[in-house]
């Protein structure tokens, strides 16, 4: 805790141009800490590079050095951060009066603020909010992290919480209480706010809404409610499924914020906006975005490519992005390719990622996003990492310095799932390959739901739909430019180079769709039954999503064609419209397999849609026997099958 202690002689404090007694001095990440000894109990204090006017300071209540985002942010504002350590002692008035000697020390001698800003981590709750009641005058506010606010919750283990029964003792010890009398005991923080509420003291409590050991309903909700009966402020941010730790959090910006609007005496200072509500984002870095910034600085051109559903393919964020793009680099002439076709997920996208994203040539960025067609469309966790493994992996050799984000947006079911404590099955497939291959992700749909969760907006009047609002398209286009901001803090260093990322030896399925691939419908054998409309348009008054292509088509049942290929799956993607038939499918004259291409959307739609026949088969030649069935979804007009490309694995 106490580092590197090093003994020299004071005169003048640089940090705070004031006459100083003579301490032990040594380094805190940068800062210059003070170590030193008052009632027998060790102290420190950490001085900034410039002390802000009146000399205000934080007091550190307990577990000095953890979690340190506050402080050090304070520090840069010219706050003085201090520790006593009077632990094991649990709040209890021989605490306190140890306390009053160090306030009195960093008060006098070293003439800081005489309002403190308390900080309670854990256990020290008890601390501060036991001081601030014994000198209400002297604290300026409180940030509680995590707090204990009663000892019967912990760590007497009386409530949710199990108890700690060494620490029970020593607090009973410390107080002098037996244990009958500290059950009846009424001196707790929850029960002495009478004096903060009349001295007008701000409280800020950073909480795990689901905590197990200070759980916040026996201590942070108690206090919420009883200090705002009594007039007082305060602020409690619960963070959604977080437990005891991590604490604080890992942007402290509110923090800062909080503690800045309530130290009297402070000139103005700018008021920083959180970037998120919990003080962490929602990306995952890993191998960075290096490759493509060099492409674009040095070459002055850049290809990026957008794939993914209807939320890609309509713009918005996407068109958001490019603009973005264009502004941080002026010279750089762009080929932005929008790959989106609405309905698409991840095992399409594999299949047509050389038709739509190569198409033009070398990509050097690629955005990547199937989580909600992949779970809207029921593919199972075994199709989402074959499909989305076979984009990376396609992606990666085509291009082996390719820079890839794989993006998973929000829909009502996985909001649900996220404030419930869940991550969406598809999220953890998709990150499954986002991680084997390192490449960067946000998980846009946690985004969503945490800031709903904050308060900041709501899905039904802001976000609107899956397909979002122009405000919905704004958050991912921030969090993206977050992305951005983090990949590249710093401007690019002469001379640098793209670098080819290293492909892993295995995938991570074997059968992914590493080699997918469109077959023309000119490659199939016409039995019987089947023709091809060359611009296909549906005449029925249906909407459409596919008209004047070439379209394989059969409306009657026992319609009968073949398709001999080299791979390990089969597929094809279809236009399922409001007659979408059942198709049954035999490979190498084994068992008929029935596949209903009617959807839950088909009934007044003609949609893109992709059915995989077979999925697993040896790697080598096979043929696909294709036919018509005679039975029908019951929500279906008729037992059409209109096809478009077939899909293989392989070859």
């Amino acid at each position: 805790m106490r580092g590197l202690m090093v003994s020299i002689t004071i005169g003048c404090t640089c940090a705070g141009a004031f006459a100083a007694p003579e301490e032990p001095r040594s380094d805190w990440f940068g800062y210059e800490r003070l170590d030193f000894v008052i009632n027998g109990r060790d102290c420190l204090l950490v001085l900034p590079k410039r002390a802000a006017e009146g000399k205000p300071w934080i007091w550190r209540m307990e577990f000095f050095g953890h979690e340190p985002q506050a402080d050090l942010a304070l520090l840069e504002h010219g706050f003085h951060v201090a520790y006593m350590d009077v632990q094991n002692m649990y709040g209890a008035p021989v605490a306190l009066d140890h306390m009053d000697a160090f306030y009195d020390h960093l008060t006098g001698p070293w003439g800081l603020s005489p309002k403190a800003v308390l900080e309670g981590f854990s256990r020290g709750g008890l601390f501060s909010f036991n001081w601030a009641a014994r000198h209400p005058d002297r604290v300026a506010c409180i940030y509680n992290d995590a707090p204990v606010c009663d000892f019967k919750s912990w760590p007497a283990g009386k409530g949710r919480a199990q108890e700690h029964t060494e620490d029970w003792q020593r607090l009973l010890d410390v107080y002098g209480l037996t244990e009958e009398d500290a059950l009846a005991y009424t001196g707790n923080p929850i029960d002495n706010l009478a004096p903060l509420a009349a001295a007008k003291i701000p409280l800020l409590h950073v909480c795990g809404e689901v905590d197990t050991g200070v759980p916040i309903e026996e201590n942070t909700r108690i206090v919420e409610a009883r200090y705002r009966e009594l007039g007082g402020e305060i602020l409690v941010i619960s963070k959604p499924n977080c437990d005891h730790h991590p604490h604080s959090l890992q942007d402290p910006t509110r923090i800062v914020n909080f503690i800045l609007a309530h130290v009297p005496g402070l000139p103005d200072v700018p008021i920083r906006e959180p970037q998120t509500p919990y003080g962490y984002d929602y990306f995952v870095l890993r191998s960075g975005l290096g490759n493509c910034r060099i492409r674009f600085v040095t070459e002055k051109r850049g290809r990026v490519a957008f794939l993914g559903g209807s939320i890609t393919a309509g713009g918005g964020w996407r068109d958001m992005v490019c603009e973005e793009l264009q502004r941080r680099f002026p010279q750089t002439e762009f080929d932005f390719i929008n790959a989106g076709i609405p309905s698409y997920g991840s095992t399409p996208d594999a299949f047509r990622f050389a038709r739509d994203v190569l198409k033009n040539g070398t990509v050097d960025l690629l955005f990547a996003e199937a989580a909600v067609n992949d779970d809207t469309n029921a593919f199972p966790p075994v199709e989402q990492v074959r499909g989305m493994e076979g984009i990376v992996r396609q992606a990666r050799l085509a291009n082996p310095e390719m820079d890839i984000v794989l993006l998973h947006f929000a829909d009502p079911g996985k909001v649900a799932e996220t404030l419930a404590g869940r991550t969406p099955e598809v999220i953890v497939s998709h990150e499954r390959v986002a991680e084997h291959y390192a490449v960067p992700s946000i998980n846009l749909a946690r985004e969503v739901a945490e800031r709903i969760h904050a308060g900041e907006f709501s899905w039904e009047k802001d976000f609107v739909d899956l397909h979002p609002s122009p405000f919905g398209h704004g958050v991912y286009f921030r969090s993206i430019c977050r992305l951005f901001d983090a990949a590249w803090p710093q401007p690019m260093a002469d001379g640098a180079a793209t670098t080819a990322y290293p492909l892993p030896a295995e995938p991570l399925d074997p059968n992914s769709y590493l080699r997918g691939r469109l077959v023309g419908i000119d490659q199939a054998e016409l039995v019987d039954g089947w023709h091809i409309d060359p611009a296909w348009r549906p005449t029925d008054g249906a909407d459409t999503r596919i008209a004047d292509v070439p379209v394989l088509i059969a409306e009657a049942p026992g319609a009968t064609l073949k398709l001999s290929f080299s791979g390990t799956a089969v597929g094809m993607f279809v236009a399922a419209g409001p007659d979408a038939g059942i198709v049954e499918s035999s490979i190498d004259g084994g068992p008929w397999v029935q596949h209903d291409l009617f959807t839950p959307w088909s009934s007044g739609l003609h949609l893109n849609w992709t059915t995989m026949l077979a999925s697993d088969l040896p790697d080598g030649p096979h043929e696909l026997t294709l036919r018509t069935a005679e039975t029908r979804n019951p929500g279906s007009k008729g037992t059409a099958a209109r096809i478009t490309d077939f899909l293989v694995n392989g070859g």
